[in-house]
């Protein structure tokens, strides 16, 4: 018999979850350093490479179809990120960018409205018109560090991975470091294919003979620290705990996000990015905090019989 699932998190509970946002938040900045070094497609390669072994070898399938297994994986590996890597390249901030990736949210939201007829709600437009505000501050103060092109390449990025989110929504409830490592199986060769023909062998060739040590460890970090333990503490969570008690935490990945991109890349932070991220928090606070808020005031306020 399942156990039934708590709504309030123990201390140590709670500090892995910290730990997991952490992670996933200056996760941007060894993104940075890794596409320093590596062309951006091949480093997105080695990330999807690093999640899948020797993992594979010890994880058993999931029961899901291939055919979603490499829908997932090539839309969040050549999508995601591909595009990812690519803007922050060159065209986009690691901070920013961890702020506009989170329109992921709303994308989901669109896409499921479109695709399985979920009605989207009052405070679900409200919450994007907030994030797109955000947007929109951020677009207007442009510059050579972050460019419309970045932001533009970081959207189609969040949309990818709202396509994603969109796919593992229609499977059964599986083990989802399990399911992360399976479908990277279907991210490496779109992204060794995609690398190969836009960046061209004499970039993948001088890129892994001449990376330095920091640059592998920032490759290392893409698959074990995110996947082996990102995925696998946030699965746990969300098999113990609601999914309205843990998803929230997920507001802290760019705040950690711009955080560390000032703190060790000495990125700018001026009033206008404030403005922005709070715009963006704003919306994404609405959108995933509304329904608990309704809950509760449902229950201490009941309709008369």
């Amino acid at each position: 018999m399942q156990r039934p699932l708590s709504s309030s998190l123990s201390l140590r509970d709670a500090l892995l979850t910290f730990a997991v946002m952490v992670v996933w938040g200056t996760n941007f900045v060894v993104i940075h350093i890794g596409v320093a070094h590596f062309p951006p497609l091949l480093f997105a390669c080695l990330r999807f490479g690093f999640a899948l072994l020797p993992m594979v070898f010890f994880l058993k399938r999931p029961a899901v179809p291939w055919r979603k297994l490499a829908a997932y994986g090539i839309l969040i590996g050549a999508g995601q990120f591909g595009l990812l890597f690519i803007a922050i390249k060159s065209f986009i901030t690691p901070g920013l960018a961890s702020l506009v990736v989170q329109s992921q949210s709303f994308f989901t939201i669109l896409l499921a409205a479109a695709l399985t007829r979920e009605r989207v709600q009052p405070f679900q437009i409200g919450g994007l018109l907030l994030a797109s505000a955000g947007i929109v501050v951020i677009l207007w103060h442009t510059d050579g560090a972050t460019t419309p092109l970045g932001v533009a390449l970081i959207l189609l990025a969040a949309f990818c991975w709202a396509s994603g989110n969109i796919v593992s929504r229609s499977t059964p409830q599986v083990d989802m470091l399990a399911y992360v490592v399976w479908t990277s199986l279907f991210a490496v060769p779109p992204l060794f294919v995609l690398s190969w023909c836009i960046e061209g062998w004499p970039a993948i060739r001088d890129g892994l003979a001449g990376a330095p040590l920091a640059a592998w460890a920032a490759a290392l970090w893409q698959g074990v620290g995110n996947v082996m333990f990102g995925y696998a503490v946030w699965g746990w969570l969300l098999s113990r705990y609601t999914a309205a008690t843990v998803a929230p935490t997920s507001l802290l990945v760019p705040v950690f996000g711009m955080g560390a991109a000032a703190i060790w890349l000495g990125e700018p932070l001026p009033w206008w990015k404030f403005l922005a991220g709070g715009l963006v928090l704003a919306g994404l606070c609405v959108n995933i905090l509304w329904p608990k808020f309704a809950a509760i005031r449902a229950a201490r306020h009941p309709p008369a019989a």
